[in-house]
């Protein structure tokens, strides 16, 4: 599973013309479900993602999570994560879970995530979205497991 964080201000996603996730200060979350991947790699994902320290304390450190602020999520499913590059100018898409897999494990994720408390977001599964952010730092993390 591949996830790309952007620590966020305010983010939205909009798709056809429609805005169907918004947050305000929180996380980012591009997610990638590839080939065996389970619900439990969701899940050890989706803790790595409750608990990182990335978050500004009153010192101006990073040493709080997303949790710690009330932070919230906008989870985003992405695909092109899974992108091989190594060969040629057109990516290869061939590590990424086939999609009918992908859509389970994505809709298990935000199922998990919803149960942490925090504010959950979403955009919408393989549809043509338009994803609005204003990163805060900037912070973007890529995180693999």
């Amino acid at each position: 599973m591949q996830v790309l964080l952007q620590r966020v201000l305010e983010a939205s996603v909009t798709v056809e013309q429609s805005v169907v996730g918004q947050i305000g200060r929180g996380l980012l979350v591009f997610i990638c479900a590839e080939q065996g991947d389970t619900d439990e790699i969701s899940l050890k994902m989706l803790e790595k993602i409750l608990k990182l320290r990335i978050f500004s304390d009153d010192a101006g450190k990073m040493n709080l999570s997303v949790q710690d602020v009330s932070g919230a999520l906008l989870i985003v499913s992405q695909f092109t994560l899974a992108a091989d590059t190594a060969k040629g100018n057109r990516p290869s898409f061939g590590r990424a879970a086939a999609p009918e897999h992908a859509k389970l494990l994505y809709d298990g994720f935000v199922n998990l995530a919803r149960q942490s408390g925090l504010s959950i977001e979403t955009g919408i599964f393989a549809a043509d979205m338009k994803v609005a952010l204003v990163n805060d730092g900037p912070v973007t993390i890529p995180l693999a497991i």
